[in-house]
């Protein structure tokens, strides 16, 4: 019997490198994990070796193709976004990559920020705003930090690209990954000169540091003969150009057409819709990134989700399976209760030194079933708003819900009922592993003549849960419509700096 063509996508995360070996009807043929280590300083630092992750992507691989490696014709890398990798004259590793939590460099963010003439001025001029995470200001900490390091810069590359590089010896950049370092202009698709050149004094070091662009359609190259060797690969399978984390999932959740949106319910929560074209006015909380399928995908993160939720049951001594018996047997609104869920600070809205608060409580709805659902309300209520900035008064048809919170049906239905929107949840879990098998795919088939759509793609490999879908109940919208805008009420109440900017 003859085996299938078989992909191989590799997800490169903060806490450990996956892999996905699936074949051309999306079967899973083999899997792996490996963990990271992380180095933590209290100063905000966040850090790992490079060489962590190839010797994870090793693992990983000879677990998920095993003695199926041969079958592999390409491979696609997603990656944890914003990190930098630099190297020296002889492409060797300067130092560790500082990661997208990194928050040492906020000082230098700030610094940058200034230096573009406000927040306001860097979105007119160059289409996005620098934030902490992002690459850009971890170059000025660099130069401003470790001088000598500084001086030996010769490339600059993100996670995946790195890896990439290992895999082929090819250095090359996506439109994706590359929209999160905040020197590319994510409209004109290219790098900004002009920001880099505020860093080292218009030297042109880091201007010809950057690693040439791919489209979509483009490969990075063949998998080198010893790493091939090494990881029982053919030395034809091809490498596709990969893409950071968030758009490996959107395109492992089929987020590639208008209309789809992908949320996530973790510990935080991002949301991100795939667009034609870029957002022309885009609020400073969205994060208007370029997708890694050849269009945009705007994103907004909040970062209070599934961890107030859970801190919410633990002070009540209750475990998350009686969320959803709590939601069934409760009204939207709770009963008038109102809660800020700021555990963590806010980035969207831009609050970062934000508290959380619970407002509207009474002698009849102070309930510990109120309080819980109140808790659930008031993160979705946040990311419904940080969706609301990213769609522009569209409606979204349909919303793929991964990550913790997807497990919970009444979390699903209440998202159903809010937005009107078909809630479904993929089978596939590890959806950046997933997309970049996909990616791989397609570009394998548009190098072999095989050409095809990741419309096309996507709507043949990313099955859902049928059993998982929920579809919105006509008569509740019209009580979370009033609940939001009570629970919108009470945050400009609290919070008048976002009335002012919004006016």
């Amino acid at each position: 019997m003859m085996k299938p063509d078989l992909y191989l996508g590799i997800d490169c995360g903060t806490q450990g490198t996956k892999a996905l070996l699936i074949g051309d009807d999306g079967t899973a043929h083999g899997r792996g994990y490996a963990k990271h280590d992380l180095i933590e300083r209290a100063n905000g630092a966040r850090e790992q070796q490079p060489q962590w992750w190839v010797d994870a992507l090793r693992t990983t691989v000879l677990q998920a193709a095993g003695n199926d490696g041969a079958q592999v014709k390409a491979i696609g890398v997603s990656g944890q976004q914003h990190g930098l990798v630099v190297l020296d004259e002889n492409k060797e590793v300067i130092r560790p990559a500082k990661l997208w939590n990194d928050t040492e460099t906020a000082p230098q963010n700030a610094e940058l920020v200034k230096l573009l003439g406000g927040k306001s001025e860097a979105i007119r001029r160059f289409g996005i705003l620098p934030l902490t995470g992002y690459t850009v200001s971890k170059l000025l900490w660099l130069r401003e930090m470790e001088p000598e390091n500084f001086a030996r810069v010769r490339h600059i590359l993100l996670p995946h690209e790195y890896l990439n590089f290992w895999l082929t010896g090819e250095i090359f950049a996506e439109y994706g990954d590359a929209s999160g370092t905040a020197f590319f202009d994510v409209r004109t698709r290219g790098w900004i000169g002009e920001i880099l050149d505020l860093i080292d004094g218009g030297t042109g070091q880091l201007k010809a540091a950057l690693p040439p662009l791919l489209t979509v359609d483009q490969i990075v190259g063949k998998v080198k003969a010893d790493v091939a060797a090494e990881l029982g690969l053919s030395t034809d399978c091809a490498v596709s150009s990969g893409g950071g984390d968030n758009m490996m999932g959107a395109i492992g959740t089929g987020n590639v057409r208008e209309g789809v949106v992908t949320l996530s319910l973790g510990t935080s929560s991002t949301v991100y819709s795939f667009r034609e074209a870029p957002l022309q006015h885009p609020d400073s909380s969205v994060a208007p990134f370029c997708s890694s399928s050849g269009g945009w995908l705007p994103l907004v993160c909040t970062m209070n989700a599934t961890n107030v939720v859970t801190q919410t049951l633990h002070l009540l001594g209750w475990t998350v399976d009686q969320i959803d018996p709590t939601l069934e047997d409760t009204v939207p609104g709770a009963e008038g209760i109102t809660f800020l869920p700021f555990l963590n600070g806010e980035r969207t809205p831009d609050l970062p030194g934000a508290r959380g608060s619970i407002v509207g409580l009474n002698a009849t709805n102070f309930t510990p079933a109120n309080l819980v659902r109140s808790a659930i309300e008031g993160v979705t209520f946040g990311i419904l708003n940080g969706l609301d900035l990213i769609l522009e008064g569209k409606a979204a048809t349909k919303i793929l819900v991964i990550g913790g919170g997807a497990r919970s049906s009444g979390w699903r239905q209440m998202l159903a009922d809010a937005t009107g929107a078909t809630i479904q949840v993929p089978l596939e879990e590890e959806a950046g592993c997933l997309g970049a098998a996909i990616q791989a795919m397609y570009a394998f088939g548009q190098q072999s003549g095989r050409a095809t759509t990741f419309a096309e793609l996507t709507e043949r490999l990313v099955q859902v849960d049928e059993t998982k879908s929920a579809s919105g109940r006509p008569e509740f919208l019209a009580l979370y419509q009033a609940a939001r805008q009570t629970y919108n009420a009470v945050l400009h109440d609290q919070y008048p700096e976002l009335r002012l900017a919004t006016t």
